[in-house]
């Protein structure tokens, strides 16, 4: 019987996080063999296979590829049905996968030996003049940060401040209540959809209070029942405004358009039949480029370059629309519903076609370029707080586009490109960092300097620091199964809880460092070269190891715009990267 049990089917119970673990373990081991205790066995295996059925209509609670703002427990946004829908919350099998999954993680280190390990860590810390207490952290920054930093939090969960792809409330200000809100917006949990992205730029721009639902993409974690049954196809966004459900993006915003018409217009006035016709004109030209990146993208051109030479004139159309108009915008001076529609794909073509095809389309300020008008108006874009909140980086796009796509093909002469964008070239991700890349991605100058920046990631480190432990120390412990298409994503990875305290301690010594001055870099420099030395004496190479296993596996695993902005992702991976080398050297 492969289809879901009675008493899931029509009890609206969700199996819970471990019943995939425990159905594989049953379908892989306990196959029907000659024994007394057959029929058992035979119940057993075929209710495993009706649970793994059940994942289509009642999936399991899942983490995020590269989720810091989480629990330390994998999990979902909740959904709309969470208040009546029951979830099993005790797992019988769990003592027997922890220990099967811990084992011989830290093989060489007992836990007596790892307790006296910490406590001469914390005395060497101690004795440098190093925090050891997340607390401390806090307060160091806080000492340093603007009112408006210092006021971030207290922002999010009132709906207030500056957008923030945390905000799950979004009222803008004081004038706005929770309970007038009309529009609630369902779209990705890690901030890689080009439709959720135009979508949430819409309601930014035209200030509209909404509400927010994160859901899975299907490449990296599962979708919760209640959304499948409002969205049969799972695709996103969604969107209930005035409590009707639109399930595509452009109806989405036309509604919005509509049924907002107080709000910052986005559509030529109807008056303006001249400005309309070519506003429709341009959106045709938008999925005229969007099909030419595709076919290159996804595909290996030929000799004759073929694909690439249609890419670029289509590009040369849109730099013509682009000069035509007196403004930096499609439509002249104004942002329109036509700017909203292009970015979410220029934005991914600029990242993607330079790491697959070595094909360089933005440059920095000041830089010379082909596409003058593009680059003008991606500095135009840069300008709107509803761009600057959604825009990711290039590094995010290249990883998160392939699984979306069912793959990307590179070609010759990307190899440099790809080896900046992933951190490997001297200055990318290594201190000190490289303005622009070294060439290949703008600096956001917008987002404040190198100092705001380095707040900016101690804040999102030290304010959910358990998780982001527990996280970052997946690299140490156990791949998941089954396995996502993202190769980033392992949403069922089983996290090392050895190796907590000294990831904790890693983390503590690299937060100290992004908020010091000249001399205190230096005795944080100090203070990493001890501990690495005393980590290596007292609990020899494997501590070592797993802690950079860990620190490497947060690193690649930073997400912008989800976890923060490019510079301060910027000064965190090249921050990891300095632990794990001064670690490494011990």
């Amino acid at each position: 019987r492969l289809s879901p049990p009675p008493s899931l089917a029509t009890k609206n119970i969700i199996p819970p996080p471990w019943h995939r673990q425990a159905a594989w373990a049953c379908v892989f081991t306990m196959m029907p063999k000659p024994t007394t205790s057959y029929h058992l066995y035979h119940k057993f295996f075929l209710y495993s296979f009706a649970l793994l059925s059940a994942e289509a209509f009642a999936p399991s609670s899942t983490a995020l590829p590269l989720q810091l703002q989480t629990t330390s427990s994998a999990s979902s946004s909740p959904s709309p049905a969470a208040s009546s829908t029951a979830v099993f919350s005790f797992n019988p099998l769990q003592s027997f996968f922890s220990s099967a999954s811990q084992k011989g993680m830290m093989a060489s280190t007992s836990s007596q030996q790892a307790e006296q390990l910490q406590s001469l860590t914390a005395s060497k810390l101690a004795s440098l003049g190093m925090s050891s207490s997340w607390d401390e952290i806090r307060s160091m920054l806080e000492s340093k940060q603007t009112d408006d930093e210092r006021n971030f939090r207290k922002n999010l969960t009132k709906g207030y401040g500056k957008a923030s792809p945390l905000h799950k409330l979004r009222l803008f200000d004081e004038s706005n209540r929770e309970e007038d809100v009309k529009v609630t917006l369902y779209r990705d949990s890690a901030s890689w959809c080009p439709y959720c992205q135009k979508v949430w730029m819409t309601l930014e721009q035209k200030r509209i209070p909404y509400r927010v639902e994160k859901i899975n993409m299907r490449c990296y974690g599962d979708k919760p029942m209640s959304f499948m049954a409002m969205q049969p196809s799972g695709n996103i966004p969604v969107a209930v405004i005035n409590g009707v459900t639109y399930n595509q993006s452009n109806d989405i915003m036309y509604a919005l358009e509509e049924q907002f018409p107080d709000h910052e217009p986005l559509v030529p006035d109807a008056t303006d039949s001249s400005k309309r016709m070519f506003a429709q004109e341009l959106l045709r030209l938008e999925r005229q480029i969007f099909s030419a990146w595709m076919y290159w993208l996804t595909s290996r051109d030929g000799s004759d370059g073929r694909l690439r030479d249609n890419f670029i004139s289509t590009l040369m159309e849109v730099e013509r629309a682009l000069t035509s108009m007196k403004g930096p915008f499609f439509l002249g001076d104004k942002v329109s519903i036509v700017d909203m529609m292009f970015a979410p794909f220029l934005e991914r073509m600029c990242a993607s076609l330079l790491y697959f095809k070595g094909f360089q389309m933005r440059v920095a300020s000041g830089k010379q370029s082909n596409y003058p008008a593009v680059n003008r108006w991606f500095g135009a874009m840069e300008t709107l707080e509803s761009y600057q909140l959604t825009k990711s980086d290039y590094y995010t796009h290249c990883w998160d586009l392939p699984p979306q796509l069912g793959g990307c093909v590179p070609e010759a002469g990307s190899e440099p490109f790809q080896n900046a964008i992933n951190g490997l070239t001297q200055g990318s991700w290594e201190l000190p960092l490289s303005p622009h890349n070294g060439g290949i991605e703008p600096d956001w100058e917008w987002a404040g300097d190198d100092n705001a920046s380095k707040r900016e990631a101690v804040e999102r480190v030290s304010a959910n620091w358990e998780a982001i432990v527990a996280f970052a120390a997946r690299g140490a412990g156990k791949a998941g199964f089954p396995r996502y298409g993202a190769p980033l994503a392992d949403p069922n990875a089983i996290t090392n809880d050895a190796v907590h305290p000294f990831v904790s301690v890693a983390l503590q010594l690299l937060c100290q460092k992004l908020l010091a001055d000249d001399d205190g870099d230096a005795k944080c420099d100090k203070a990493m070269k001890e501990i690495a030395y005393l980590w290596k004496k007292e609990g020899g190479d494997e501590v070592i190891e797993k802690v950079v296993m860990s620190l490497e596996y947060l690193r690649d695993r930073t997400g912008v715009p989800r976890d923060m902005r490019l510079p301060a992702a910027r000064q965190l991976r090249a921050h990891l990267n300095w632990a794990a080398r001064v670690l490494s050297s011990a």
